[in-house]
Formats: structure tokens, C-alpha cells, sequence
């Protein structure tokens, strides 16, 4: 299996160097400085799997993790990084790498982890995988409760003729004078609606209206 390196850390790089290409199964075939090099290496030289650092010059591993999936997507890239913050693994998964280890790991584990990377498997120490299941639990459980939120809106029957309006592009005035009410009126009932449906502004409420419309039929 053919490995690209990616490293800003000049010895670091070589003792990896060093320890893959004592495996009889892998062997080191380009050596990058940076995140830009290692998209560059990465097209030319066509590599099995990608051992990437995240701190580095030029252009760091994250956004080179993510050019190079865009451009090479049957692409497989471990991370190798000292970084251990939650926002650092869960970037790294969103960008495309297969696996993120921190260099605290021993040979053995940073062998094991390469293989299976190239086999397809996800690869993350425990404890940060641990953190990954928590943070996709916690994500859905939201979306489900905005779901639920939205599942029945609470909304009057005035308040759905305003929405109707609002999503013609009606002002305030203009609805003011369609449904024969105060502006006064009409602005408490906008405030009512946005707030009903968990939206920040009368564009947002109007992307709902036809869903709200339909929500309205037996």
C-alpha cells in the first residue's frame, strides 16, 4: 500500500517515515510539508491512504483533507494530529478523512489504524469516538424536537390568512388593508406567527407558508 505523508514537522515525518517502511505491506512513496504539497503529491503520485497532520503552514490539514476528497474522492486520509478538541475531530470527519488518531498512540496502534483506514473501517480513539456518538445524539434529539415543533403549528385562523399575505410579499400595510385590521393588529399577529413556527423573520415564515397551508387540509 503506497503512503503519502503529511507533516510540517520534518523529523516526525521521517521516524514515520522510518516505521512504514519496515511493514513488508507499506511503503512511503511522497513526503509533504504542508497542506498544499500534500494536494499536490496527493494528484500526482495517486497514493493509497494519506497521512495527515492538521497544524501545518501554507494551507492546514483540515482544508487539504477537503481539496483533496473533492478532487480525489475514492481518497483515504487519516489524520494524525496532536489536536484532541471536539470541534478539530468532528471538522475532520465533515471533510472527509476516514479516521483521526493523536500522536500520543503507539507504533502498533498507529499501524493497526492505517490498516484499517485502507480497509475501509473508521478509526478514532475511544474517547473521542465516545464524544462523536454524543454529539450526533444530542444533534438529533434537536432536529427532532425543531420536528415535533413543527408537526402542528398552533397557528389561528387569523394568523394563517397573515401568513397567507406574508408570503405573497404583502407588507404590513398592505395586509393591514386586505383583511380590514390596525396595523397594530397586524404586527402582533406577525410576532405571534414567527414565534409560533420558530423563525427569526417574515422570509423565513415565508418559506413555511405553503407547508402551513397544506398542514391546514383534512
Amino acid at each position: 500500500m503506497r503512503v503519502l505523508l503529511a507533516d510540517d514537522h520534518d523529523l516526525f515525518r521521517q521516524g514515520l517515515a522510518g516505521l512504514i517502511n519496515d511493514q513488508p505491506d507499506l511503503t512511503v512513496v511522497g513526503q509533504a510539508g504542508d497542506g498544499l504539497e500534500a494536494l499536490t503529491l496527493a494528484r500526482d503520485l495517486q497514493p493509497d491512504l494519506i497521512v495527515m497532520d492538521i497544524k501545518m503552514p501554507v494551507c492546514d490539514g483540515l482544508e487539504a483533507t477537503r481539496l483533496i476528497r473533492a478532487t480525489l474522492p475514492e481518497a483515504r486520509i487519516l489524520i494524525l494530529t496532536v489536536h484532541e478538541e471536539d470541534e478539530k475531530l468532528f471538522e475532520a470527519i465533515q471533510s472527509g478523512a476516514g479516521g483521526y488518531l493523536l500522536k500520543s498512540v503507539h507504533a502498533a496502534e498507529f499501524l493497526q489504524g492505517v490498516r484499517a483506514v485502507m480497509a475501509g473501517e473508521a478509526v478514532l480513539p475511544p474517547r473521542l469516538a465516545a464524544r462523536l456518538l454524543q454529539e450526533f445524539a444530542r444533534l438529533a434529539s434537536r432536529r427532532g424536537a425543531d420536528d415535533a415543533s413543527l408537526e402542528s403549528p398552533d397557528l389561528t385562523p387569523r394568523e394563517r390568512e397573515v401568513l397567507g399575505l406574508i408570503a405573497e410579499g404583502a407588507t404590513n400595510k398592505d395586509i393591514a388593508a386586505r383583511l380590514v385590521l390596525s396595523i397594530h393588529t397586524v404586527k402582533t399577529h406577525v410576532r405571534s406567527i414567527l414565534s409560533k413556527l420558530h423563525v427569526a423573520n417574515r422570509r423565513q415564515a415565508a418559506r413555511l407558508a405553503g407547508w402551513v397551508r397544506d398542514d391546514q387540509k383534512p
